[in-house]
């Protein structure tokens, strides 16, 4: 007749023990104070050391926590490095506003418009240079001995110093008058204007005479003078706006105003979106400055409104595309090691008007061998670390790294004989 064995203690002898104990803490914990002065009691009647029940008591938990510990607890953790191959692609793939779901055949994803618009203005300062002069003036006597009886309006007078004045309105000349055999000239006031600004025309009194008369008889009968100097002539420099002033501030305002329009679509896109640097387009829907070319001022303002027109996709349905691909050209016997995927993307032609963006794609992911770790888990119960090793060596050996095996708790030299005592674990360094 067969004998039976028992590592310790039948698994009934266990479970009663493990019953005692609990009933024990139960019934110490609802009657601490009835159960240590009967404790007392009893043994002040019977004379027995107060010492002696209670050390027996936690002896006995002791033993049976030791036992519970014993056939509850034992662990065998086995940590495995499994061999990682990366696997490598490059594909080009479209970004296409007509698809409207991944199509992995055709290499498309889909793709969206996003819009915004922007108007921006700035002031510019004027570049050009131009002549802020002023025109001397004055009063002058014109003298008639003549029978000319008008001089028409610009009449030009020339004082001795050579400078040139204009009368702003006809002049009427009043006759000349006989006093015996003396003629007495005919005179009337008149205002004349420098031909030019400049303080060169500020002349002190002078005699003047008449450049259109030269030539004939009356250039010497009509001429005038002045009493008092000519004033009120200047010369400055002041500021005008020039073309280029116009063409540079519009070609400023309005990249700053696409730059900024870009901005605002990107902090408007919904999470999960990407957009390019180049997959976009902008139209100027208005641009004009305060001012026309060629106005004296300092400063100017330019005002432009942009309009950008942005092609964008999904981050999502990039990683979808590359992740399907890989899975169909990963071998039937690997397993992806999902946080090893790698991606990157350029953009290569962009036609944002017809809705497409060509990606350069390149994407890896790490494979391994597989490992049914319930399988091997089983195939290590009741063996010592020698005998799993013996088991990865012949099992594993060209999947793997390394592998390390540690026993919990201390004592522990074999693994359990239960699949729940023997945790297998992957790592990827």
């Amino acid at each position: 007749m067969p004998k039976k064995v028992y590592d310790i203690k039948p698994p009934k002898l266990v479970k009663k023990i493990e019953k005692e104990i609990k009933d024990f803490l139960v019934d110490e914990k609802n009657h601490p104070k009835q159960s240590v002065k009967k404790h007392k009691t009893s043994q002040q009647k019977k004379g027995y050391p107060i010492w002696l029940p209670i050390s027996i008591v936690v002896f006995i938990f002791i033993v049976f926590l030791g036992l519970y510990l014993y056939f509850k607890l034992p662990m065998a953790i086995i940590t495995i490095w499994p061999k990682v191959e990366i696997l490598s692609f490059k594909q080009i793939i479209t970004a296409d506003k007509s698809a409207t779901t991944i199509d992995p055949k055709a290499f498309l994803i889909p793709a969206e418009y996003f819009e915004e618009s922007k108007t921006i203005s700035q002031d510019f300062s004027a570049t050009g240079n131009a002549s802020d002069e002023g025109k001397a003036s004055g009063i002058i006597t014109v003298y008639n001995k003549s029978n000319i009886s008008s001089l028409r309006e610009g009449t030009r007078f020339v004082s001795d110093s050579g400078k040139l004045f204009i009368s702003p309105s006809r002049i009427i000349l009043p006759p000349p008058q006989k006093s015996g055999s003396k003629i007495i000239p005919g005179k009337v006031e008149v205002k004349v204007e420098a031909a030019e600004g400049g303080e060169s025309y500020n002349i002190a009194p002078s005699e003047f005479s008449l450049p259109g008369l030269k030539g004939t008889a009356d250039y010497y009968n009509i001429y005038a003078s002045s009493d008092a100097p000519m004033t009120g002539g200047f010369a400055g420099k002041i500021k005008k706006v020039t073309n280029d002033d116009i063409e540079n501030a519009k070609k400023e305002v309005v990249k700053k105003a696409t730059e900024e329009t870009i901005e605002l679509i990107r902090k408007n896109l919904p999470d999960g979106y990407v957009l390019l640097d180049n997959a976009t387009s902008s139209e100027i829907i208005e641009s004009s400055a305060d001012v026309k070319s060629g106005t004296v001022a300092e400063n100017f303002k330019y005002q432009a409104t942009v309009k950008v027109k942005a092609l964008v996709f999904k981050k999502s349905d990039l990683d979808a595309f590359a992740k399907n691909y890989i899975a169909t050209q990963k071998p039937d016997n690997k397993t992806l090691l999902a946080e090893s995927y790698k991606i990157d993307y350029n953009i290569g032609a962009v036609d944002v008007s017809a809705g497409k963006i060509m990606l350069n794609l390149e994407f890896s992911t790490g494979i391994y061998d597989d490992i049914n770790r319930n399988s091997i888990a089983m195939s290590f119960m009741g063996k010592n670390e020698d005998q799993i090793n013996e088991v990865i060596a012949n099992s594993l050996q060209d999947k793997i790294s390394r592998a390390q095996v540690k026993f919990w708790p201390f004592w522990v030299k074999v693994a359990p004989k239960n699949q729940k005592g023997v945790k297998v674990e992957l790592k990827f360094d």
